[in-house]
């Protein structure tokens, strides 16, 4: 989990590579083709098949549409990096994906014009920046009370040091 930008698909990707393991991208789950959210049953019954093996890696920030689906979770990775670190990288992502047109999942690519957007639900860049302490207290919240161990990792050195260390 962590703030859009904060490189929670990268990181999961790897962790799941180290582990051996699937990787399930949360956002590929919910968002369906036309940027339109996929019908949550769907979604919930799509995460079950994906996770069903016993072993796996998610990353994304869909906990209220989850279910407890994840409750089995062995720990919860937290990139709790800066507003510093997070708004440089959400603005290089998203201007290369928009640039190269990158397919993000089912058909979905990033528009460009959608930075010149004032809403924060329709510009990332904004989004990142509006929610950034939103989630912090947010996931400070969920660590407190977590029924699984939370491991907060505070810069990119320190995600890649964990890395590094399994």
């Amino acid at each position: 989990m962590g703030n859009s930008g904060s490189g929670k698909t990268t990181f999961a990707s790897r962790l799941a590579a180290a582990l051996g393991v699937p990787h399930v991208e949360l956002d590929a789950v919910f968002w369906d083709a036309g940027w339109t959210k996929r019908d949550p049953d769907e979604a919930r019954s799509i995460l079950r098949e994906r996770t069903a093996g016993g072993a796996w890696v998610t990353d994304g920030n869909w906990t209220s549409q989850l279910d407890g689906l994840l409750g089995d979770a062995d720990a919860v990775v937290w990139l709790d990096f800066p507003r510093r670190t997070v708004m440089p990288r959400v603005i290089r992502r998203t201007l290369r994906r928009g640039l190269l047109r990158t397919e993000l999942w089912h058909g979905n690519r990033e528009d460009l014009r959608s930075l010149l957007r004032r809403e924060p639900d329709e510009n990332i860049v904004l989004w990142s920046w509006t929610q950034h302490s939103e989630y912090r207290r947010t996931w400070q919240a969920f660590a407190e009370s977590a029924s699984v161990p939370v491991i907060r990792l505070r810069s990119p050195r320190e995600a890649r040091r964990w890395l590094a260390g399994l």
